[in-house]
């Protein structure tokens, strides 16, 4: 029976670590940390008390968003990327649906990112809370 040498099994094993800690994965959708760039948008006053795609109604004082993919009731965390502003949303609706635009928050979520004047704004959104299973 052949053995090997204790240096040639430290250095294999040495090996396997170094490789094996430069992997990284990027959460994928819905997962905690996931982060996407783009434009935010909000809803209009007239889409107040309409259904959502979640079923529920819209109210323009909550703090609700609405993202093309992410799970319905992901939390995330918004930040405007002029102010440097955040507010924390739940995902209630699917949308928005014009390229280069990420999310559509609710009229509160706009005002505390303090972009309702220009419309649109540069956002980072980041998941915090991911979806409740089901």
């Amino acid at each position: 029976m052949r053995t090997f040498p204790l240096y040639t099994f430290l250095l294999l094993f040495l090996m396997t670590l170094v490789f094996s800690s430069c992997t990284t994965t990027k959460p994928g959708i819905g997962q905690r940390g996931y982060t996407e760039e783009g434009k935010a948008s909000y809803y209009s006053n007239k889409l107040h008390g309409r259904k959502m795609a979640n079923g529920d109604r819209y109210h323009k004082g909550k703090l609700t968003a609405a993202h093309r993919t992410l799970p319905f009731g992901t939390k995330v965390k918004v930040t405007n990327l002029q102010t440097n502003k955040t507010v924390k949303v739940k995902i209630t609706d699917r949308g928005p649906f014009v390229k280069g635009r990420v999310v559509d928050l609710s009229e509160a979520a706009a005002r505390r990112l303090d972009y309702i004047d220009a419309g649109i704004a540069p956002v980072k959104v980041k998941v915090v809370k991911p979806a409740p299973a089901r």
